[in-house]
């Protein structure tokens, strides 16, 4: 076969992949694109203190909601919050609907659909219950302990910690809603006996009731994965390093911390 037969295609593939290249340089970093709208787009599903959204008023607070603020102050644009839910959170940043996801736990199957910053804390799942509920054993360690046919686990559908139950329990019954305050709801008026939620958000239930909520990180652990921002799978390196460092920073000067213990102090306030 002739070499020039056998070259053709592939210099017509470096002419296609060169072009492509100039066009993306032309176009600028997806910051830079975000920098000429003026506007960072922020896919937010409620889940405190990550999380929250005032009905009256419709603003945004919570850490990471706080997180997103900051970040558009450093491209020097205005933040944008998009509603979304659990279960769309993932395909809303695919379609392009927002910039960004916010308080997206990496996961192996997330991560190949989209990108992930670094995290921005540590998450681990817990559950709690009413102490008074017979169905449920004294001092439980394990989900064995609790995985009993009568009982009802609670947990916001399309969620990292819904996942992770449903792959844990053989004999419990897993109710599925569609929002952090019907989960909450759902245990509150014995429709559900167990809620499956963050260690840290679970501790927020257990604080608004102490009369008779305990909660209990199951050993083993249901999960432990980084909860970060979620980016476009078309993002490149270097723009998602322009978010780990930002976020590198807050993390090591103990800013997010402190966002994180404002939130909290903010759910108990309001006792949303």
């Amino acid at each position: 076969m002739r070499m020039d037969r056998i070259l053709a295609p592939v210099a017509l593939a470096l002419v296609a992949g060169m072009a492509n290249l100039a066009a993306a340089q032309e176009a600028g970093s997806y910051w830079q694109q975000v920098q000429a709208s003026g506007t960072l787009r922020c896919g937010a599903a409620v889940a405190p203190p990550y999380v929250m959204r005032d009905p009256a008023t419709g603003e945004y607070s919570g850490f990471f909601a706080e997180l997103c603020r900051e970040f558009a102050a450093t491209l020097e644009v205005q933040p944008e919050f998009v509603d979304t839910t659990w279960d769309n959170i993932v395909a809303g940043l695919q379609a392009g609907r927002w910039d960004l996801s916010l308080a997206l736990n990496r996961t192996p199957v997330r991560a190949m659909a989209v990108q992930f910053s670094i995290p921005a804390m540590e998450y681990q799942i817990s559950l709690a219950y009413d102490q008074n509920n017979p169905k449920i054993p004294a001092n439980p360690q394990s989900v064995a302990d609790i995985d009993q046919e009568g009982v009802t686990l609670a947990v916001m559908s399309g969620t990292a910690q819904d996942t992770a139950i449903a792959a844990a329990v053989h004999n419990a019954t897993i109710l599925r809603l569609p929002s952090n305050d019907e989960t909450r709801l759902a245990v509150v008026s014995h429709r559900a006996d167990i809620l499956v939620d963050a260690s840290d958000t679970n501790q927020l239930f257990t604080q608004s009731n102490p009369d008779w909520a305990v909660a209990f990180n199951p050993t083993p652990a249901l999960a432990k994965q980084g909860v970060a921002f979620g980016l476009p799978a078309s993002v490149s390196a270097q723009d998602v390093e322009v978010v780990n460092i930002f976020l590198e920073e807050k993390v090591a000067t103990g800013h997010v911390e402190q966002l994180i213990h404002d939130a909290v102090d903010q759910v108990l306030a309001t006792g949303n």
